[in-house]
């Protein structure tokens, strides 16, 4: 596999590849490093949807925060530049709020995206809407529906039908990072050196930030400097079911305690 990825990166760049190491963490589709012969570097990811993913981190450069530049895409493989990245996000977290402050003054003019995305098995619907509870309960939570226990859907209803009263419902169609994790937030020497792996739709910027307390703990001069609108901390369970129902689906029951707490803060 590696050699034939090895030859379509090298006609791709036009410069040879002289090696391919598998990285880590790509749960959903093939990453490399690429070695290039000419002494530079690459990220190579190879999966169904990469071809979406090159026009999301386009939207993310566009609106001036920090992505990897596309240097080729195919149907199936996109190949990027590698960027910096020591791991140390604890030390970085006032950038990150820079970096999400840039991505979210790009308004967009509706809820959603001009296409559909999936992580793995699990679709991810983005049909536009100009109702923000609208969106969020369609397209967030009831498209869980069909595919969890039946006592879980039947919460998940009653709380999609509360949501005009619990999120508000014309926020501005901010442009979303839409798996916004750690792991997803390279930094280096203390600043933001690009965002990966996005998932972008339009939407409340609450979204992002909630999205980043599932597996980290931002302090709280980063909600600060967001300028979320009064009642936010009440609105983050609901934002946070979403990726955590995603996770039960993909990953198991490991995350059921996790929706369950959740939805527990909402009911």
């Amino acid at each position: 596999m590696q050699t034939s990825l090895a030859d379509r990166a090298t006609a791709l760049l036009g410069t040879r590849v002289s090696a391919a190491a598998a990285l880590s963490g790509g749960d959903l589709s093939a990453v490399h490093r690429l070695r290039l012969e000419n002494g530079g570097s690459a990220i190579a990811k190879q999966g169904p949807l990469v071809s979406e993913e090159a026009e999301m981190l386009a939207a993310i450069a566009a609106s001036g925060a920090p992505a990897p530049r596309v240097l080729a895409v195919t149907e199936d493989l996109l190949l990027m530049e590698e960027m910096p990245n020591d791991g140390h996000l604890a030390a970085s977290w006032d950038s990150v709020a820079a970096a999400l402050r840039t991505l979210h003054a790009s308004i967009g003019r509706a809820y959603g995206w001009h296409a559909d995305y999936a992580f793995g098995r699990v679709a991810i619907p983005n049909g536009a809407s100009a109702d923000w509870p609208d969106f969020w309960a369609e397209r967030r939570l009831r498209c869980h529906v069909p595919h969890v226990p039946a006592s879980l859907a039947r919460r998940l209803e009653r709380l999609a039908a509360r949501l005009p009263e619990l999120l508000p419902a014309h926020p501005p169609p901010a442009l979303l990072h839409g798996d916004l994790w750690g792991g997803n937030v390279l930094v280096a020497t203390g600043r933001v050196t690009a965002l990966i792996d996005p998932a972008c739709y339009h939407g409340d910027h609450e979204v992002d930030a909630a999205m980043l307390t599932l597996f980290d703990a931002p302090p709280a001069r980063f909600f600060d400097s967001l300028a979320l609108a009064p009642g936010w901390q009440a609105r983050q369970p609901i934002y946070r079911l979403w990726p955590l129902l995603v996770h039960l689906r993909l990953f198991g029951s490991s995350y059921a305690g996790a929706v369950e707490t959740a939805l527990a803060a909402v009911e």
